[in-house]
């Protein structure tokens, strides 16, 4: 699965120990978003839903800086 340089540093951000729990944080912060960030969220939890746990626990996520 391919993800944005956004989509990754987001993912930094609510990782935990495995891919559902990491959904399930961003899940929980999504009220607290402004609605760009709600979008990009919402993408990238639907994209994390189509990614099995081995591709997740396989993929390496590095939070990028500009």
């Amino acid at each position: 699965m391919n993800f944005s340089v956004e989509e990754e540093n987001l993912i930094c951000m609510y990782h935990t120990s495995d891919r559902r729990r990491t959904m399930a944080r961003m899940l929980t912060a999504l009220p607290d978003m402004d609605t760009e960030m709600r979008r990009l969220a919402n993408g990238t939890i639907a994209k994390l839903k189509r990614m099995t746990d081995a591709d997740f626990d396989g993929q390496s996520f590095d939070f990028t800086g500009e």
